[in-house]
Parts: structure tokens; C-alpha cells; sequence
């Protein structure tokens, strides 16, 4: 009769004492089956412990691979701010500059573009032709060679010129207390022409100021002496019927104002007849005086008249 109980616990015995852990099994510290039915606690390995819980230290070629990313991405992130920083700033001086751009293209238009004049700005017109007829016009359009006048008695009377002065200064071509006073106020030049009368008894010196502008005339007329022995210098022409005539033979001074300028005459006699000589009836009862008033009146009137045609439009008379 067999007795399976105990041939079995022999051989079990001999497999869990024969057997050693292989490939890692059972793990170490587990416990195992020993002789007797008693349980044994297998010990680890030796170094097995150490080796779980060492740490592999990183090489001094990582570190330096590891910081030249970081160094790297941080530029690329610095750069990447710049970047942006430098496109919003160039956004908006564009965008500055369009607005700069296309507000200056409306004002063009709006100043080009042909509308009517305001009343100011043809006022401004007709003062500016004015103050540049002396150099605009001709020579026989500021001193014509004959002028027409009413004489005494309703005649019709002319005058001719004579001859044509070269521009000068103003102090030089008037008298000291005249031309200080138009030298204060920015007088320009001073232009002459000399004329007589169709019987060639009376002779007559226009001078024309030119001032800088209407207001320093204004100015100027206010201070100039209220003399009739001095104003402008007269000019004789050799060989003409004015060759006597020179300061002594000054007869009456005067002058008119009109815009930018002081229209100067100043009058005498051909024969050389001096002031000293001629009484003052006489002269109050001549013609000398009406005429040289005559052709001074028309000269500064020709200078002062308003243009003909004022335009009415910025462009021309088409708005």
C-alpha cells in the first residue's frame, strides 16, 4: 500500500532547495518555502540596492548642449519680440504718413480746385497789379510821350515829354528834408520824366516813389513836409526847351499819393525864370500851375486806375 503523501514532500523539498533564482525570479527579499515547512526571507543580491536608487550624473557635454539651447531659444524669443515691436512701430509711422498723405492731396485739391473769388482776395488782386505796374509796364506806359489836359478856359492842351531820367534813389532825386522821410519808410527807387507844355513855355518833372507797400506810403505822406519849395528835383534835358530849368527855377512843388507810390511834380518856366523872380499874383493867375497839376494827375491816376478785368475765379472767370 503506497503512501503518496510522503514519497511527494521529499521531491518538493529537493526542487525549492535544488532550484536557484534565475533570470531575477523570485525577486529578491521574497520569502521561500524551506525543509520543514519553515519560510526563508531570500536576500537581495549584493549591490542591489545601491544600484536602484543611484542617480547617473549628466556629462559636462550635455550641460553645454542643454545652455546653448536655452541661450538659443532666448534670443529667438528676443528676436521674435523685436520683431514685432519694430513691425508695430513701422505700422504705425505708415499709417502716419498715408493720413499725412492724404490729407495734404485734399488740402491740393481743395486750393487748386477752381472756385469764386471772395471779395477780400479780389481786393488783394487788384492791390498787388498796382503795386507792380513800375515794373510791369512799359516805360511809355508809366511816362507817356503826350498827355492830354484841360487848360484854362476849357482849351484842350498836351504836354510832351522830353526826356527820360535813369532810376535813382529816392534821397538822391528829392530834396534832403523829402528824402529822409521817404528813405525811413522803405522808398524803393525814384523814376523821372521831364515835359512841356504844346508852346513850350512851361516845364514839368514827374517823379514817382515807389514804396514797399500801400501802408508805408500811407505812412510816409504823413510825414512828408508841407512845403511847396521842395519835393522833387527836376531834370533838363540839353537841348530842349527844359535845358534852363533847375532847383532855382522851381516854381511849386507837389505830389499825390496812390497806392505804393507818391507821384512828385514840380513846375517852372523855359526862359530860366527863377522863383525869386515871378510874383506870387502872377503865379497864382498862370497856367504854369493847372498844367503841371494836370499831368501829374494823369500820370498818378493811369498807376492807381483799377485793372479792367478782375478775375473772378480762382482759375480765370470759370468756377
Amino acid at each position: 500500500m503506497s503512501k503518496p503523501e510522503r514519497s511527494q514532500e521529499p521531491g518538493r523539498r529537493r526542487d525549492a532547495s535544488a532550484s536557484p533564482a534565475r533570470d531575477g525570479w523570485p525577486p529578491p527579499g521574497s520569502w521561500t518555502p524551506h525543509a520543514g515547512g519553515a519560510r526563508v526571507r531570500r536576500a537581495p543580491p549584493p549591490g542591489a540596492g545601491a544600484r536602484r536608487v543611484r542617480v547617473r550624473a549628466w556629462s559636462a557635454a550635455g550641460r553645454d548642449r542643454l545652455a546653448a539651447e536655452r541661450a538659443e531659444l532666448a534670443t529667438l524669443e528676443q528676436g521674435i519680440r523685436f520683431r514685432t515691436i519694430f513691425l508695430i512701430l513701422m505700422g504705425t509711422i505708415l499709417a502716419i504718413a498715408a493720413s499725412n498723405v492724404l490729407t495734404g492731396a485734399v488740402g491740393l485739391f481743395r486750393e487748386t480746385a477752381a472756385r469764386p473769388l471772395t471779395a477780400a482776395e479780389q481786393a488783394r488782386y487788384i492791390k498787388d497789379d498796382i503795386a507792380r505796374r513800375w515794373q510791369a509796364w512799359s516805360t511809355d506806359l508809366v511816362f507817356p510821350e503826350e498827355l492830354q489836359y484841360i487848360g484854362l478856359g476849357r482849351a484842350q492842351q498836351y504836354a510832351r515829354r522830353v526826356g527820360l531820367a535813369p532810376e535813382t534813389p529816392c534821397r538822391s532825386g528829392t530834396d534832403a528834408s523829402t528824402g529822409s522821410v521817404l528813405a525811413q519808410y522803405g522808398c524803393r527807387t525814384l523814376l523821372r520824366a521831364t515835359y512841356v507844355d504844346q508852346t513850350s513855355t512851361f516845364v514839368i518833372t514827374v517823379g514817382i516813389a515807389v514804396l514797399r507797400d500801400e501802408e508805408a506810403r500811407i505812412a510816409a505822406t504823413a510825414q512828408l513836409p508841407v512845403d511847396d519849395r521842395v519835393g522833387v528835383r527836376p531834370v533838363a534835358f540839353p537841348g530842349t526847351a527844359s535845358e534852363l530849368f533847375g532847383a532855382a527855377q522851381r516854381q511849386r512843388n507837389a505830389w499825390i499819393p496812390v497806392g505804393p507810390y507818391v507821384v512828385f511834380s514840380t513846375a517852372g518856366y523855359s526862359d530860366g525864370r527863377t522863383r525869386q523872380s515871378i510874383s506870387p499874383e502872377e503865379i497864382l493867375h498862370s497856367e504854369l500851375w493847372p498844367a503841371a497839376q494836370a499831368v501829374a494827375g494823369r500820370i498818378a491816376r493811369a498807376l492807381g486806375d483799377e485793372p479792367n478785368a478782375v478775375p473772378q475765379c480762382t482759375q480765370g472767370n470759370v468756377c
